[in-house]
């Protein structure tokens, strides 16, 4: 085998394991965004059984105790507000509607703390099991998507994989995070 030969061999040896590591990195990269999109779809299924169960608990609040309006209207506005971002698809938007309806709702629910009748009847302590089993799951599937985001995020910056993810357009993922002051418990006023 002539010198010219082998170094041909080593330059398409070259060639052929960079394209391995380009298709390995690209699969890596599309199989790490799409856990980030299914992480964020339970998350979305999980903030949607929520909004399907807050019907019931307010109708069931109104009905039984005569509660502050503005509260009320808070959860209905975040209710809609969580409908619309989820129409638009854009997981930043739908982010922000989901923490405008967690302050909405822990509203309600010290609200509710005001009227021990309520409290007391079983359709109501139905629907609060209910509700804090949604809220357990939510936290669950948000701990999930906020560790895919970081898989994916670490995998697009990460060198020499950052070069390959911009030149492929994939681009970092937002986080769930804690609104400002919510370490503070509502206080709601008669």
């Amino acid at each position: 085998m002539s010198h010219i030969s082998k170094i041909l061999l080593v330059i398409v040896g070259v060639v052929v394991l960079c394209g391995l590591w380009v298709g390995a990195s690209y699969n890596g990269l599309v199989g790490s965004r799409e856990a980030v999109k299914t992480a964020f779809a339970n998350v979305d299924t999980q903030y949607q059984r929520r909004m399907d169960l807050i019907p019931n608990i307010v109708a069931t609040v109104q009905g039984s105790a005569k509660f502050e309006q503005s509260t009320l209207q808070a959860v209905v506005e975040a209710r809609s507000a969580w409908a619309k971002a989820k129409t638009a698809g854009d997981t930043t938007t739908q982010i922000a509607a989901a923490q405008g309806f967690d302050g909405a709702l822990s509203r309600l629910l010290v609200t509710v703390e005001a009227y021990p009748d309520l409290k007391s009847t079983q359709a109501f302590r139905d629907l609060i099991t209910e509700l804090e089993g949604s809220e357990n799951r939510i936290s669950v599937a948000r701990r999930d998507y906020n560790n895919a985001v970081q898989t994916y995020n670490v995998n697009i910056k990460r060198f020499p994989t950052n070069i390959l993810a911009a030149s492929f357009g994939f681009t970092a993922e937002p986080f769930f995070q804690a609104q400002a002051g919510a370490g503070k418990a509502p206080q709601v006023k008669f």
